[in-house]
């Protein structure tokens, strides 16, 4: 396995020569609905740092979008995943099963909050899980609505579309949506009108209101929500919020749903983002970090519930690939052994402790947010007023990118900078890319 050298390198503008070869090569093959924040072609990646095809080396903040957490060529990931490799590639579960699906369903049930009796079922993509998590609760409670929130973001399927509040550029021209779907507020602290402080119990209040008066809760197969909102804008939900949703799932007869596709294992310094507010979720869809870089996702669950679905009714030609399967046993066993939500805790002290002193610096920052290695600051034109600056983030963003440092934009209104290093990262290049931030500021 080639170790990829830990230290920033840019040798070229950005895009370099053969990326640029390379995109053109792009424009001819590929649709264009499939974007890229950099036109800068991958060649190695590895722990904190992706090579491109010129040699240029950046310092990774995105970890291809909270995925490879672990690094993109883990050891124990690489390992597994090559043995299973040379032993088969595919028989199809459904067909003649294999130990690595039940040994990850294994793990899920150890790992994910609460002591109940838990069973899974695997899946390839974060969106697949979050449907079939709906489909389960549909056929546990033979009731057809689903709640979700504001700022939510749950996939690019049919359904997963309609469960996501933002259009562009997700749902954009591409309806007809799936029905019985309903959007309800969530905490969201920093635009709270009557303040932070006072989000928490106002704004579950609100939402509780609102699916008892609008839906009627004996109507509601599932809630499902992100206990840290990813593409919305890395919003945490004021405190208060889950536990009282959770509740009244409970009181209702309700399956609560957590979507810890972007926020779990490990990424928020928990196993899982619910666990920060003791939050016991019957279902939770992860994917993501939960491969180290390899397609594969999973609904997690009551047994009772997970065994709703009648034989047959779940499942999928390549659900729990036995490479998939491999690769995470890999990643877990990496995530042990290097107490990765510690590493993300770690990450979090040092990040907000430099974007806090930026924000006092910078009016232009508004809010420093996030948990872990999942870190955020929202882009204002006014404190006073936080009107959203798409187009400052944007342009810090391309700043960043010029330097070296692969950075990410999300948030309703295009405002939000996000941070996803990979948790083994070193400390050296989390403090250099903060430099890069720290001088793209300065510049704008």
């Amino acid at each position: 396995m080639n170790a990829v050298p830990q230290e920033r390198r840019v040798v070229t503008a950005l895009p370099g020569p053969t990326s640029q070869e390379l995109q053109a090569r792009r424009t001819a093959a590929v649709a264009r609905g499939v974007g890229s924040v950099m036109p800068v072609f991958a060649a190695r990646a590895g722990g904190g740092i992706v090579e491109d095809v010129d040699g240029n080396r950046l310092i990774d903040f995105g970890s291809g979008i909270a995925v490879t957490s672990v690094g993109a060529s883990a050891e124990a990931v690489v390992r597994r995943a090559a043995a299973q490799l040379a032993d088969f590639t595919h028989t199809c579960f459904m067909v003649t099963p294999y130990e690595g699906y039940v040994e990850v369903c294994e793990r899920l049930a150890e790992l994910t909050p609460g002591d109940h009796a838990k069973k899974s079922a695997l899946f390839n993509s974060g969106a697949e899980a979050v449907e079939n998590a709906v489909k389960i609760a549909r056929s546990y409670t033979g009731r057809q609505a689903v709640v979700v929130f504001d700022h939510g973001y749950h996939g690019r399927t049919n359904l997963t579309m309609a469960l996501t509040a933002k259009n562009m550029p997700y749902k954009n021209g591409f309806g007809p949506f799936a029905p019985e779907i309903y959007r309800v507020p969530v905490a969201y602290g920093y635009r709270w009108p009557t303040g932070p402080e006072n989000c928490g119990p106002e704004a579950s209040a609100q939402a509780i209101d609102q699916i008892s008066k609008q839906i009627g809760a004996e109507n509601v197969a599932a809630i499902v929500i992100e206990p840290l909102l990813g593409e919305g804008g890395f919003i945490e939900p004021a405190k208060g919020f889950l536990p009282a949703l959770a509740a009244f799932a409970r009181d209702n007869g309700i399956v609560f749903v957590a979507d810890e596709i972007q926020s779990g294992f490990c990424r928020t310094g928990r196993w899982f983002a619910c666990e920060d507010e003791g939050v016991v979720p019957d279902l939770i869809t992860t994917a993501k970090g939960i491969a180290g870089g390899l397609p594969l996702a999973a609904v997690t669950g009551r047994a009772e519930i997970m065994d709703a679905a009648h034989p047959g009714g779940l499942g999928g030609t390549y659900g729990g690939n036995p490479v998939a399967c491999a690769a995470a046993l890999g990643a877990i066993e990496t995530m042990r052994e290097l107490d990765l939500p510690a590493k993300a805790r770690r990450i979090e002290t040092v990040m907000k402790g430099r974007l806090s002193a930026l924000r006092e610096k910078y009016d232009l920052i508004g809010d420093v947010r996030g948990r872990g290695a999942m870190i955020a600051i929202e882009l204002v034109k006014d404190r006073r007023t936080k009107e959203p600056a798409p187009e400052a983030t944007a342009a810090l963003a391309a700043a960043c990118h010029a330097a070296g440092l692969l950075v990410l934009t999300c948030g309703t209104y295009g405002n939000v900078l996000r941070f996803l290093p990979p948790l083994v990262i070193g400390e050296d290049l989390l403090e250099e890319g903060l430099d890069i931030l720290e001088n793209a500021l300065a510049d704008l």
